[in-house]
């Protein structure tokens, strides 16, 4: 059995619920109301982006443009200071006249490398926040939740939020205007 990122908690049998919606508007409305009930382990699952949901579900700015650019100032400065040790301590030599220290002569390399550390920053950082690749996770066994890729929103709570409660959640999930509720196995 693939090893398990979240694990329910101690003494339960459930991963949580998944709530079906039938609109993004309804989704969104949704995505309101269990943020203001004081749900912090959920998350919202659409085909495509939906405007503004980063805000209906409460969700704070990414981290990742800041990753971005300290792996790109750190890519232009690692490229310059290896430049200029390489060029002024290690190996001077005088080509042309130009004194040891000739740092217009460094400015492509450091650009390069400071988008390639840019660049790296942000695929590594993506997928350290989206916790990718996850191989497994409980919500694939949902027959329902395939639909998420084509035509189909859901919300889903985990059971280890400290607010969850199998009945009282379902009964926030119902009254929000879920069209389908699905209690998900680990």
């Amino acid at each position: 059995m693939p090893l398990l990122r979240h694990a329910p908690p101690a003494g339960t049998t459930t991963f949580g619920l998944l709530a079906e919606f039938g609109t993004t508007a309804d989704l969104y409305r949704a995505c309101e109301q269990i943020r203001d009930a004081g749900y912090t382990r959920w998350d919202a699952h659409t085909p495509f982006p939906v405007h503004g949901l980063q805000g209906a579900m409460g969700l704070r700015r990414s981290i990742l443009p800041y990753i971005i650019l300290v792996m790109g100032l750190a890519g232009a400065l690692g490229g310059f200071a290896l430049q200029t040790w390489v060029h002024a301590v290690e190996y001077p030599l005088v080509i042309s006249g130009k004194p040891y220290f000739a740092w217009p002569a460094f400015v492509p390399i450091t650009f390069e490398l400071g988008v390639l550390g840019g660049a790296l920053g942000a695929v590594f950082g993506m997928l350290g926040l989206n916790r990718l690749p996850m191989h497994y996770h409980p919500l694939f066994h949902s027959g329902r939740f395939e639909r998420v890729t084509d035509d189909a929103f859901f919300i889903s709570i985990e059971a280890r939020d400290p607010r969850f409660d199998a009945v009282a959640t379902r009964g926030l999930l119902e009254a929000v205007g879920a069209r389908h509720i699905e209690e998900i196995a680990p």
